[in-house]
């Protein structure tokens, strides 16, 4: 009786907080996920169930594998020694029992091997990020799946376990040990079930209830696509002469939509997210993986008034803090690194806009490069007259029809240093016999800079007015030299009607030409060069290959390179604000990069070049900092120079 007691408590307090937990995230606003069934079942097979990006992480993701399928294997034995054994004994066809005691005796080893390196590597091997809170709490929730794994064999041993399917239990029951042993352990083992049930839903065990919604509902857009600020019956944002809408961005609970608060449940406190992130690991108060967390402890301190439809007087901007909020760069590199698909940006960006928008709390520093954009259309206060005067001399068309548009950019309009990146651009371009031109004034700001800042409404202000001109040129193919424009116009402008543009950042198009024999391939180079590669175009955009292939292939990669590469610090209009001196993240790449003792740093982004100069120069490094396209313009200026001058 006290068992069934016992019992039935634990379980009604799990069933209780874990609908508690839903009505919570229900209270969210509306996020259309239930499109491409196929797709989100795949993802689940291969990301809940496969644990694929658990396991990225190799020793600690094996670790969390063998317990997880181990408790798959394993659950259903507790329903059975709950019952009295009814459900093997009546429910189960006999010819099943056998291999279904052989499953679950492997998911109790798994389980428990899982369970007890992962104990040793927290007790013994501590890393600093386990250590607090959620050192005691991991450590507990082990030492109970110990305790319920391993008096598993025992409670086995007493119930003539088969030599065959059950041999950890055949082999124990030779022992000897008596019916009081078993009988305690028995008892250690249910009592020790009936906690883990009642903590589950007080920790972070929540994910195992919350991981495979969180998982299934993952978001299919492009990887940084952020969303309009209202989307019409044809699937498209409004336009801003129909848009009526009264708030704009999130500043109470219910304004995130559903999905986003499920990520508040489904975080197993990894800190993975936080091991990637630029802003944590630069000392600011930025942490995804608390901000996460933030969600889930607003929803439980004020589940009371939230569950009543009223609204706390405490803002997700008070709770999340305005410094963390300002402090992302956008690089995703945390979206990237969970395994349980958690979108720890979008909610910091809606944040944004609700204080860009509305309540008008933002970093003064935005004030000038907002003003900018608003009065020409771009951040750096240039009038619009000036934006094609680099190219005056490059006889190249401006503001007519071409094959390919090059969208120069603000950086390479009005930057002097990356104004040489637009030129070899533009002559390789036209080394190869391409029909290229450039908008000239009539291109405008991609407006990255304003969405990332929360200035949704001036974003969209740009975004039209560029698609217009698209639309009356009748612009079909854009090259880009800027990730941020090759992702903005790529993957955000269709949803202002720029559906059928297709955008090439300026690598992708080289070394397309390269492949064609249109533009000569690096064979050789007299210096050793590492690449540096943007977050908008490696990780956000899955292009890496491109800009080594240009550059005729890299000699040596800092240790974060590729998708995983470390942010330079300029996204998320980071480039716009000012950064304590000892807390600056172009200062950690710059260091990466100087490691690798290359004499060039290859880049492929305006922003990344700037910073990772200025970071270069802080630390004393004379490398030289040169984007892809330069490195291979002057190969073909010299290769033509040495050609002229061998004798005839």
């Amino acid at each position: 009786m006290f068992l069934f007691l016992l019992g039935a408590a634990s379980v009604s307090f799990f069933a209780y907080q874990v609908q508690k937990a839903i009505r919570l995230v229900l209270i969210g606003g509306p996020d259309h996920r239930t499109d491409a069934w196929a797709s989100r079942v795949m993802e689940v097979a291969t990301g809940w169930l496969g644990q694929k990006r658990v396991l990225e992480e190799r020793v600690v993701g094996i670790l969390h594998v063998l317990m997880f399928w181990g408790f798959l294997m394993l659950s259903s034995d507790m329903l059975d020694l709950a019952t009295a054994n009814w459900f093997s004994g009546s429910l189960l066809p006999s010819a099943l029992v056998g291999p279904w005691n052989g499953m679950v005796e492997l998911g109790y080893a798994s389980a428990l091997v899982g369970c007890v390196a992962a104990l040793a590597r927290r007790v013994v091997f501590t890393p600093e990020k386990l250590k607090g809170k959620s050192q005691l709490e991991g450590n507990f929730i082990l030492l109970l799946i110990l305790t319920i794994t391993s008096t598993s064999f025992i409670i086995e041993s007493g119930e003539g376990p088969s030599k065959l399917w059950e041999p950890l239990g055949y082999l124990v029951s030779g022992i000897g040990l008596s019916q009081t042993v078993i009988i305690a352990s028995y008892w250690m083992h249910m009592v020790a079930i009936c906690s883990f049930l009642i903590l589950i839903p007080l920790s972070k065990h929540m994910h195992l209830v919350m991981a495979l919604p969180n998982v299934f509902f993952f978001d299919r857009t492009p990887m940084a696509k952020m969303r309009p600020l209202a989307i019409g019956e044809n699937g498209l944002a409004v336009p801003l002469e129909d848009l009526d809408i009264d708030t704009f961005g999130v500043t109470t609970y219910d304004q995130y939509s559903w999905r986003q608060l499920i990520d508040g449940w489904a975080c197993t406190s990894c800190a993975r997210c936080q091991d990637v992130c630029p802003a944590y690991e630069s000392g600011k108060t930025l942490n995804p993986m608390q901000i996460v967390h933030d969600v889930r402890s607003f929803a439980n301190e004020h589940a009371p008034i939230l569950l009543t439809g009223d609204k706390p007087d405490e803002t997700m901007m008070q709770r999340l803090t305005a410094d963390a909020v300002w402090a992302c760069t956008t690089c995703h590199a945390c979206v990237d690194a969970c395994p349980l698909y958690i979108e720890h940006v979008p909610k910091l960006t809606d944040l944004r806009r609700n204080a860009m928008m509305e309540t008008m709390e933002y970093p003064e520093q935005l004030n000038v490069a907002m003003g900018n954009l608003e009065s020409g259309s771009n951040p750096y206060g240039f009038g619009a007259h000036e934006r094609g005067d680099w190219a005056k001399d490059l006889d190249i068309k401006i503001g007519e029809p071409a094959e390919y548009i090059y969208f120069v950019g603000c950086a390479a309009s009005f930057d002097e240093r990356n104004q040489k990146v637009a030129r070899a651009t533009i002559s390789l371009l036209k080394e190869a016999g391409l029909d290229v031109g450039i908008l000239g004034m009539q291109e405008g700001c991609s407006g990255d800079p304003a969405r990332r800042a929360g200035n949704e409404y001036l974003f969209q202000m740009l975004a039209e007015s560029n698609v217009s001109t698209f639309q009356e040129l009748g612009v079909k193919r854009i090259v880009a030299s800027c990730p941020h424009c090759f992702h903005t116009l790529g993957k955000e402008y269709p949803d202002y009607g720029a559906d059928e543009l297709e955008v090439l950042h300026h690598s992708q198009i080289l070394a397309k030409l390269q492949d064609e024999d249109k533009l000569p391939k690096i064979e050789e180079r007299e210096d050793n060069i590492t690449f540096h590669d943007p977050c908008y175009l490696g990780r956000i955009g899955g292009e890496t290959r491109a800009p080594r292939s240009v550059i005729g292939g890299v000699d040596v990669e800092p240790e974060r390179h590729g998708t995983d590469s470390f942010c330079c610090g300029a996204g998320g209009a980071q480039m716009w604000m000012e950064e304590d001196a000892d807390k600056r993240v172009n200062v950690i790449r710059a260091k990466e990069l100087a490691e690798t003792g290359a004499d060039t740093v290859a880049i492929g982004c305006p922003f990344c070049s700037v910073m990772v100069k200025d970071g270069l120069d802080s630390i004393g490094c004379e490398m030289d900092v040169k984007d892809l396209a330069e490195i291979l313009w002057e190969k073909i200026v010299e290769d033509e120079k040495q050609s002229n001058e061998l004798p005839a």
